[in-house]
Protein backbone atom coordinates (compact mmCIF):
# COMPACT_ATOMS: atom_id res chain seq x y z
CA UNK A 1 0.00 0.00 0.00
CA UNK A 2 1.01 2.93 -0.77
CA UNK A 3 2.12 6.11 1.45
CA UNK A 4 -0.76 7.89 0.57
CA UNK A 5 -3.69 5.42 1.23
CA UNK A 6 -1.67 4.23 3.66
CA UNK A 7 -3.34 7.52 6.21
CA UNK A 8 -6.58 7.18 5.59
CA UNK A 9 -6.31 3.42 5.89
CA UNK A 10 -4.60 3.82 9.41
CA UNK A 11 -7.23 6.46 10.69
CA UNK A 12 -10.13 4.87 9.38
CA UNK A 13 -11.64 2.82 12.40
CA UNK A 14 -13.23 -0.29 11.45
CA UNK A 15 -16.49 -0.31 13.66
CA UNK A 16 -16.75 3.70 12.80
CA UNK A 17 -16.10 4.93 16.74
CA UNK A 18 -13.16 6.87 17.97
CA UNK A 19 -10.23 5.00 17.67
CA UNK A 20 -8.53 3.37 20.83
CA UNK A 21 -5.80 4.87 22.47
CA UNK A 22 -3.95 1.74 21.55
CA UNK A 23 -4.04 2.97 17.91
CA UNK A 24 -3.04 6.06 18.85
CA UNK A 25 -0.05 4.86 20.42
CA UNK A 26 1.31 2.91 17.41
CA UNK A 27 1.04 5.49 15.20
CA UNK A 28 2.91 8.05 17.82
CA UNK A 29 5.63 5.40 17.76
CA UNK A 30 5.85 4.64 14.25
CA UNK A 31 5.33 8.28 13.35
CA UNK A 32 8.28 9.02 16.03
CA UNK A 33 10.43 6.19 14.72
CA UNK A 34 10.04 7.63 10.65
CA UNK A 35 11.34 10.78 11.83
CA UNK A 36 14.06 9.85 13.01
CA UNK A 37 14.97 7.50 10.83
CA UNK A 38 14.67 10.08 8.04
CA UNK A 39 17.39 12.31 10.58
CA UNK A 40 19.67 9.61 10.27
CA UNK A 41 19.03 9.32 6.23
CA UNK A 42 19.71 12.92 5.62
CA UNK A 43 23.29 13.78 4.99
CA UNK A 44 23.06 10.75 2.28
CA UNK A 45 19.64 11.79 0.69
CA UNK A 46 18.45 9.51 -1.94
CA UNK A 47 15.53 7.35 -2.55
CA UNK A 48 15.81 5.83 0.94
CA UNK A 49 15.21 9.19 2.28
CA UNK A 50 12.18 10.58 0.27
CA UNK A 51 10.41 7.12 1.30
CA UNK A 52 11.42 7.23 4.64
CA UNK A 53 9.76 11.03 4.86
CA UNK A 54 6.83 9.63 2.94
CA UNK A 55 5.96 6.94 5.30
CA UNK A 56 6.62 9.69 8.57
CA UNK A 57 3.92 11.59 6.20
CA UNK A 58 1.44 9.43 6.09
CA UNK A 59 1.95 7.86 9.85
CA UNK A 60 1.62 11.46 11.55
CA UNK A 61 -1.37 12.16 8.83
CA UNK A 62 -2.47 9.12 10.12
CA UNK A 63 -2.18 10.00 13.98
CA UNK A 64 -3.44 13.47 13.10
CA UNK A 65 -6.91 11.99 11.58
CA UNK A 66 -7.12 9.45 14.42
CA UNK A 67 -6.66 11.96 17.06
CA UNK A 68 -9.20 14.43 15.53
CA UNK A 69 -11.93 11.85 15.89
CA UNK A 70 -11.28 11.83 19.58
CA UNK A 71 -14.81 12.81 22.06
CA UNK A 72 -13.06 13.56 25.22
CA UNK A 73 -15.47 13.13 27.90
CA UNK A 74 -14.03 15.91 30.03
CA UNK A 75 -13.42 19.54 30.05
CA UNK A 76 -9.79 19.78 30.32
CA UNK A 77 -9.60 16.80 27.36
CA UNK A 78 -11.04 18.56 24.88
CA UNK A 79 -9.22 21.58 25.67
CA UNK A 80 -6.31 19.67 25.56
CA UNK A 81 -6.95 18.18 22.11
CA UNK A 82 -7.88 21.17 20.76
CA UNK A 83 -3.98 22.05 21.54
CA UNK A 84 -2.71 18.67 21.17
CA UNK A 85 -3.75 18.51 17.53
CA UNK A 86 -2.42 21.45 15.57
CA UNK A 87 1.08 21.07 17.71
CA UNK A 88 1.12 17.76 16.28
CA UNK A 89 0.39 19.20 12.70
CA UNK A 90 2.38 21.98 12.94
CA UNK A 91 5.50 19.78 13.83
CA UNK A 92 5.11 17.10 11.00
CA UNK A 93 4.73 20.30 8.66
CA UNK A 94 8.40 21.49 10.48
CA UNK A 95 10.01 17.90 9.75
CA UNK A 96 9.24 17.70 6.29
CA UNK A 97 10.70 20.94 6.05
CA UNK A 98 13.51 20.29 7.85
CA UNK A 99 13.72 16.68 5.31
CA UNK A 100 13.05 18.11 2.24
CA UNK A 101 15.45 21.50 2.32
CA UNK A 102 18.20 19.28 4.25
CA UNK A 103 17.84 16.04 1.96
CA UNK A 104 17.51 18.14 -1.57
CA UNK A 105 20.46 20.21 -0.58
CA UNK A 106 18.55 23.89 -0.38
CA UNK A 107 20.82 26.65 -0.19
CA UNK A 108 20.10 28.59 3.01
CA UNK A 109 19.90 31.73 1.74
CA UNK A 110 16.90 30.66 -0.31
CA UNK A 111 15.57 28.54 2.19
CA UNK A 112 16.98 27.41 5.86
CA UNK A 113 15.70 24.50 8.04
CA UNK A 114 13.62 25.00 11.10
CA UNK A 115 16.95 24.02 12.74
CA UNK A 116 18.93 27.01 11.68
CA UNK A 117 16.22 29.29 11.96
CA UNK A 118 15.87 27.57 15.72
CA UNK A 119 19.76 28.12 16.37
CA UNK A 120 19.54 31.49 15.48
CA UNK A 121 16.66 32.08 17.78
CA UNK A 122 18.76 30.88 20.78
CA UNK A 123 22.02 32.76 19.95
CA UNK A 124 20.12 35.89 19.12
CA UNK A 125 17.75 36.34 21.82
CA UNK A 126 18.98 39.39 23.06
CA UNK A 127 18.49 41.25 19.50
CA UNK A 128 15.37 39.16 19.15
CA UNK A 129 13.67 40.71 22.69
CA UNK A 130 15.34 44.14 21.86
CA UNK A 131 13.58 44.33 18.57
CA UNK A 132 10.25 42.77 20.48
CA UNK A 133 10.38 45.80 22.70
CA UNK A 134 10.71 47.89 20.47
CA UNK A 135 7.96 46.95 17.98
CA UNK A 136 5.68 45.55 20.44
CA UNK A 137 5.86 47.31 23.25
CA UNK A 138 6.32 50.14 22.27
CA UNK A 139 4.68 51.13 18.72
CA UNK A 140 2.39 48.31 18.55
CA UNK A 141 0.78 48.65 22.11
CA UNK A 142 0.67 52.37 21.89
CA UNK A 143 -1.12 52.57 18.57
CA UNK A 144 -3.32 49.68 18.88
CA UNK A 145 -4.53 51.26 22.27
CA UNK A 146 -4.86 54.67 21.27
CA UNK A 147 -6.22 53.53 17.45
CA UNK A 148 -9.45 51.18 18.79
CA UNK A 149 -9.62 53.64 21.73
CA UNK A 150 -10.49 56.41 19.46
CA UNK A 151 -12.15 54.40 16.34
CA UNK A 152 -14.81 53.30 19.34
CA UNK A 153 -15.31 56.86 20.61
CA UNK A 154 -15.94 58.02 17.27
CA UNK A 155 -18.56 55.27 16.44
CA UNK A 156 -20.80 56.85 19.61
CA UNK A 157 -20.21 60.01 18.27
CA UNK A 158 -21.31 58.56 14.72
CA UNK A 159 -24.06 56.94 15.89
CA UNK A 160 -25.78 60.30 17.37
CA UNK A 161 -24.95 62.29 14.11
CA UNK A 162 -26.25 61.45 11.11
CA UNK A 163 -24.01 63.89 9.63
CA UNK A 164 -21.48 61.99 10.65
CA UNK A 165 -22.30 58.47 9.89
CA UNK A 166 -23.45 59.86 6.55
CA UNK A 167 -19.91 62.59 5.78
CA UNK A 168 -17.27 60.34 8.45
CA UNK A 169 -18.11 56.53 7.15
CA UNK A 170 -17.21 56.86 2.99
CA UNK A 171 -14.10 58.81 4.20
CA UNK A 172 -13.14 56.23 6.54
CA UNK A 173 -13.54 53.47 3.77
CA UNK A 174 -11.50 55.71 1.62
CA UNK A 175 -8.54 56.46 4.11
CA UNK A 176 -8.56 52.66 5.16
CA UNK A 177 -7.67 51.59 1.40
CA UNK A 178 -4.64 53.80 1.33
CA UNK A 179 -1.51 51.48 1.50
CA UNK A 180 1.01 51.31 4.04
CA UNK A 181 3.52 52.06 1.91
CA UNK A 182 2.05 55.43 1.09
CA UNK A 183 1.03 56.32 4.77
CA UNK A 184 4.69 55.14 6.13
CA UNK A 185 6.96 57.14 4.82
CA UNK A 186 4.61 60.49 5.98
CA UNK A 187 4.39 59.57 9.23
CA UNK A 188 7.93 58.99 9.62
CA UNK A 189 8.70 63.19 8.02
CA UNK A 190 5.84 64.03 10.46
CA UNK A 191 6.87 62.28 13.59
CA UNK A 192 10.16 61.63 13.54
CA UNK A 193 12.26 58.28 13.05
CA UNK A 194 11.68 56.96 16.38
CA UNK A 195 8.57 54.11 17.42
CA UNK A 196 5.73 57.66 17.26
CA UNK A 197 5.90 57.33 13.92
CA UNK A 198 5.53 53.07 13.63
CA UNK A 199 2.23 53.76 16.32
CA UNK A 200 0.58 56.42 14.20
CA UNK A 201 0.77 54.46 11.28
CA UNK A 202 -0.85 51.71 13.48
CA UNK A 203 -3.34 54.02 14.54
CA UNK A 204 -4.46 54.70 10.94
CA UNK A 205 -4.41 51.32 10.18
CA UNK A 206 -6.46 50.27 12.90
CA UNK A 207 -9.12 53.23 13.76
CA UNK A 208 -11.24 52.70 10.80
CA UNK A 209 -12.18 48.51 11.71
CA UNK A 210 -12.96 49.79 14.94
CA UNK A 211 -15.38 52.43 13.75
CA UNK A 212 -16.89 50.47 11.13
CA UNK A 213 -17.04 47.18 13.18
CA UNK A 214 -18.57 49.18 16.31
CA UNK A 215 -21.05 50.96 14.10
CA UNK A 216 -22.34 48.43 12.52
CA UNK A 217 -22.82 46.42 16.28
CA UNK A 218 -24.46 49.70 17.95
CA UNK A 219 -27.09 48.76 15.04
CA UNK A 220 -26.99 45.26 15.45
CA UNK A 221 -30.30 45.12 17.95
CA UNK A 222 -33.78 44.59 16.91
CA UNK A 223 -36.39 47.00 16.54
CA UNK A 224 -38.32 45.10 19.30
CA UNK A 225 -35.46 45.50 21.71
CA UNK A 226 -34.96 49.13 21.05
CA UNK A 227 -39.04 49.39 21.20
CA UNK A 228 -39.06 47.58 24.68
CA UNK A 229 -37.02 49.82 26.44
CA UNK A 230 -38.69 52.81 25.28
CA UNK A 231 -41.78 51.21 26.80
CA UNK A 232 -39.75 51.34 30.13
CA UNK A 233 -38.54 54.68 29.62
CA UNK A 234 -34.96 54.02 29.13
CA UNK A 235 -33.21 57.34 28.53
CA UNK A 236 -30.25 56.66 25.63
CA UNK A 237 -27.77 55.91 28.09
CA UNK A 238 -29.28 53.49 30.02
CA UNK A 239 -30.39 51.75 26.75
CA UNK A 240 -26.93 51.91 25.37
CA UNK A 241 -25.63 50.74 28.56
CA UNK A 242 -27.61 47.87 28.93
CA UNK A 243 -28.93 46.99 25.30
CA UNK A 244 -26.71 48.23 22.32
CA UNK A 245 -23.23 47.82 23.51
CA UNK A 246 -24.13 44.25 24.82
CA UNK A 247 -25.43 43.70 21.49
CA UNK A 248 -21.99 45.22 20.14
CA UNK A 249 -19.71 43.28 21.87
CA UNK A 250 -18.93 40.68 19.45
CA UNK A 251 -18.39 43.17 16.50
CA UNK A 252 -16.33 45.02 18.68
CA UNK A 253 -14.28 41.95 19.67
CA UNK A 254 -14.24 40.58 16.20
CA UNK A 255 -12.20 44.38 15.14
CA UNK A 256 -10.16 43.67 17.99
CA UNK A 257 -8.97 40.73 16.44
CA UNK A 258 -8.95 41.83 13.29
CA UNK A 259 -6.57 44.82 14.66
CA UNK A 260 -4.35 42.73 16.64
CA UNK A 261 -3.02 41.50 13.70
CA UNK A 262 -3.07 44.41 11.75
CA UNK A 263 -1.03 46.48 14.08
CA UNK A 264 1.69 44.58 14.01
CA UNK A 265 1.81 44.38 10.24
CA UNK A 266 1.75 48.06 10.20
CA UNK A 267 3.92 48.79 12.39
CA UNK A 268 6.80 46.15 11.34
CA UNK A 269 6.10 47.50 7.20
CA UNK A 270 6.53 51.08 8.58
CA UNK A 271 10.34 50.18 10.28
CA UNK A 272 11.08 49.89 6.56
CA UNK A 273 10.71 53.47 5.82
CA UNK A 274 13.24 54.61 8.47
CA UNK A 275 13.90 53.82 12.02
CA UNK A 276 16.45 53.61 14.45
CA UNK A 277 18.49 50.42 14.68
CA UNK A 278 16.20 48.53 16.12
CA UNK A 279 13.07 46.88 15.32
CA UNK A 280 11.68 43.70 13.74
CA UNK A 281 11.11 45.93 10.29
CA UNK A 282 14.13 46.91 10.54
CA UNK A 283 16.08 43.74 11.31
CA UNK A 284 14.32 42.08 8.35
CA UNK A 285 15.36 45.27 6.03
CA UNK A 286 19.36 44.59 7.01
CA UNK A 287 19.67 40.87 7.54
CA UNK A 288 17.44 39.79 3.89
CA UNK A 289 20.52 42.88 2.56
CA UNK A 290 23.30 40.72 4.01
CA UNK A 291 21.65 37.38 3.18
CA UNK A 292 21.49 36.60 6.34
CA UNK A 293 18.08 34.55 5.60
CA UNK A 294 17.94 32.30 8.92
CA UNK A 295 17.41 35.37 11.01
CA UNK A 296 15.51 36.99 8.84
CA UNK A 297 13.01 33.77 9.35
CA UNK A 298 13.47 34.08 13.03
CA UNK A 299 11.93 37.70 13.32
CA UNK A 300 8.91 36.52 10.97
CA UNK A 301 8.76 33.12 13.39
CA UNK A 302 8.50 35.97 16.48
CA UNK A 303 6.21 37.69 14.79
CA UNK A 304 4.12 35.40 13.79
CA UNK A 305 4.18 33.92 17.85
CA UNK A 306 3.79 37.24 19.27
CA UNK A 307 0.59 38.10 16.67
CA UNK A 308 -0.83 34.84 17.38
CA UNK A 309 -0.45 35.03 21.02
CA UNK A 310 -2.16 38.40 21.07
CA UNK A 311 -5.00 37.26 18.63
CA UNK A 312 -5.27 34.47 21.04
CA UNK A 313 -5.47 36.75 24.48
CA UNK A 314 -8.17 38.98 22.77
CA UNK A 315 -10.17 35.56 21.89
CA UNK A 316 -10.21 34.74 25.39
CA UNK A 317 -11.34 37.96 26.60
CA UNK A 318 -14.20 37.28 24.47
CA UNK A 319 -15.26 34.12 25.28
CA UNK A 320 -15.48 35.93 29.13
CA UNK A 321 -16.75 38.81 27.92
CA UNK A 322 -19.67 37.12 25.53
CA UNK A 323 -20.76 34.19 27.82
CA UNK A 324 -24.21 34.72 26.74
CA UNK A 325 -23.80 35.05 22.90
CA UNK A 326 -24.77 31.80 21.17
CA UNK A 327 -21.67 32.01 19.04
CA UNK A 328 -20.04 31.00 22.50
CA UNK A 329 -22.61 28.48 24.50
CA UNK A 330 -22.31 27.14 21.22
CA UNK A 331 -18.59 25.96 21.51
Amino acid sequence: MSPARLAPALAQPSDGKAPPAGRIGALALLAGLFALAALALLPDGGWLLVLTSLAFWASASALTAAMARLEPKTTIGRRALLLLIPLVFGLTLLLLWEFAVRGLAVPSVLLPPPSAIAATIAASAHLLWADFVQTFLKAVLAGYAIGCGAGFLAALLVDRSPFLKRGLLPIGNLVSALPIVGVAPIMVMWFGFDWPSKAAVVVVMTFFPMLVNTVAGLNASSAMERDLMRTYAASHGQTLMKLRLPAALPFIFNALKINATLALIGAIVAEFFGTPIVGMGFRISAEIGRMNTPMVWAEIAMAALVGSLSYGLVALIERRATFWHPSIRKG
